[in-house]
């Protein structure tokens, strides 16, 4: 990755959109994968040979899921 640090609060109603950018006689070719709402919006640009980076974004992405689920569950007071 390149630099740049931002921070974004995620909402119920954040979008995420993949555009796929074929090669032209002025560029090469990559996919934008784009996160936003209201007033923000991020675009991560991914080349070719950069599947993996994305898989493992995904990965940490699901797994951030996962705990924010568990967060959300009732609580047991342990009564059977």
């Amino acid at each position: 990755m390149n630099s740049m640090t931002t921070s974004a609060h995620l909402e119920p109603d954040t979008t995420s959109r993949v555009t796929v950018f074929a090669p032209t006689d002025r560029g090469g070719r990559f996919v934008s994968l784009r996160i936003g709402g209201d007033s923000v919006d991020i675009a991560l640009i991914a080349n070719p040979g950069t599947a993996d980076a994305l898989r493992a974004l995904a990965r940490a992405a699901d797994e951030a899921a996962s705990a924010l689920d568990q967060m959300t569950e009732p609580v047991s007071d342990g009564a059977a």
